[in-house]
């Protein structure tokens, strides 16, 4: 069936359009999420110029020093307790905050309680998210949920004249302050948006039919091409993880451990296995954590392999189950690959939880962008495939929330970074 030429010019008209409305409205996203990224980061640079120079104001330090006696870990002091120090310390925080555009200032004393808070009844009490590094001298900066809401915060300690950490102060932007002025810079986007889909939607009702099944052409292409870098994504993650395992089948194979070797494989790919095979004998094991020790032996081979050094220091109620292994080994590769010499890993049971830390002697993790190096795909590493390396952090993090647990980046007493992170037992 022959088209009517009416029907071939008002194909040649809507198409050039749509294909034209798909290329701004991808450029507008793009433009989004830069102009989201750029938001982000200044606020990020924001709150942490601002949490260190109010900790490092004399009369900062002399009120918290002065708040220390009012109360000790097993008896936080109250609101009334703090009110002397309060009323010094509330109209700086008031004032800096106002000045800054952030939501709120929080000065804590040693021991996390608040001493200064945007809403009265949250002074005198104690903060809900972790602070035990930051009271230990070191800095924070991420996204946590507290009594205010989601907020992008950066936390810094205040010390007294000899260094000691004595209290912190805690500066944030509440994230639905963040999205409000996303949604500013999208308004002041729309109408030139507007102004260039009409102008393109005009030349483009000239394009022809040549060019617009070159377009479908090209737009078949990227789709492929995304799929190969989805699947490649894919093949890397799971390869991370074969690596790994293969690591700690060959220390337990090595150590002549060839039922805990089963018994591993048997956690990850459930195998049925006849009536009495692989018992144990008499003498019993020679070593009652055998995946815990082949997986230190394992890391410290693949470590070397890349020029650094592992460190473990275990204390755990039963030995290490398949998850545990991949955030270790995760997190040790991380380090060797960004460039550390040195990487400790500590391990300890409490209760139904296991508490852990990787810390290492490398560059660091800059906080401008320690908000997002959990998301997939991120990484601060050269790729020279161009398909992305930040797989390890993102597998850590899922393992670990699916767990119940969380965790954190920070700076290490080694000089690079610090990943702490506390999970479940596994049952």
């Amino acid at each position: 069936m022959t088209m009517r030429p009416s029907a071939v010019r008002l194909v040649m008209l809507v198409v050039p359009s749509l294909v034209t409305i798909g290329a701004l409205s991808a450029t507008a996203g793009v433009a989004l999420a830069l102009q989201e990224r750029t938001i982000r980061t200044a606020t990020t640079d924001r709150v942490l110029e601002v949490a260190s120079s109010l900790a490092e104001l004399p009369e900062v330090r002399e009120a918290v020093a002065a708040a220390r006696p009012a109360g000790t870990p097993d008896d936080l002091t109250d609101a009334a307790g703090l009110a002397p120090v309060t009323a010094v310390l509330q109209p700086i925080a008031e004032l800096v905050g106002e000045a800054a555009g952030v939501y709120y200032v929080v000065i804590t004393d040693d021991e996390g309680v608040r001493i200064t808070h945007p809403l009265a009844s949250e002074r005198g009490v104690q903060v809900e998210t972790a602070n035990a590094s930051v009271l230990a001298g070191e800095t924070f900066v991420g996204t946590e949920v507290g009594a205010s809401g989601p907020s992008l915060r950066a936390k810094v300690p205040v010390r007294d004249a000899s260094g000691e950490p004595i209290g912190m102060v805690a500066v944030g932007v509440l994230e639905s302050q963040i999205a409000s002025e996303l949604d500013e810079a999208l308004s002041a986007l729309r109408p030139w948006a507007i102004g260039a889909l009409v102008i393109a939607t005009l030349a483009g009702s000239v394009v022809t039919a040549v060019v617009e099944r070159r377009f479908r052409r090209l737009d078949v292409i990227a789709a492929e091409h995304a799929q190969m870098r989805r699947t490649t994504a894919a093949l890397r993650e799971q390869s991370h993880e074969f690596r790994t395992r293969l690591h700690v089948i060959h220390g337990l194979v090595s150590r002549g451990q060839g039922p805990e070797a089963l018994g591993y494989i048997e956690d990850i790919v459930p195998v049925r296995r006849a009536e009495g095979e692989f018992e144990t004998s008499g003498d019993g094991r020679a070593d009652d954590r055998p995946i815990a020790a082949a997986t230190m032996r394992a890391v410290q081979a693949e470590l070397l392999d890349l020029g650094a050094q592992a460190r473990f220091d275990l204390d755990l109620a039963s030995d290490l189950d398949e998850g545990l292994v991949s955030v270790v080994t995760n997190l040790c590769r991380n380090a060797a690959e960004a460039g550390a010499t040195v990487v400790s890993c500590a391990l300890r049971t409490e209760g139904e939880r296991v508490i852990g830390s990787v810390e290492d002697d490398g560059p660091g993790v800059d906080p401008s962008v320690a908000g997002r190096i959990f998301t997939p795909g991120f990484s601060s590493k050269h790729d020279a495939s161009g398909f992305g390396r930040g797989l390890g952090l993102d597998v850590v993090r899922r393992i670990v929330t699916a767990r119940g647990g969380s965790i954190e980046v920070g700076a290490s007493t080694l000089g690079g970074a610090r990943f702490t992170f506390d999970l479940a037992v596994a049952r």
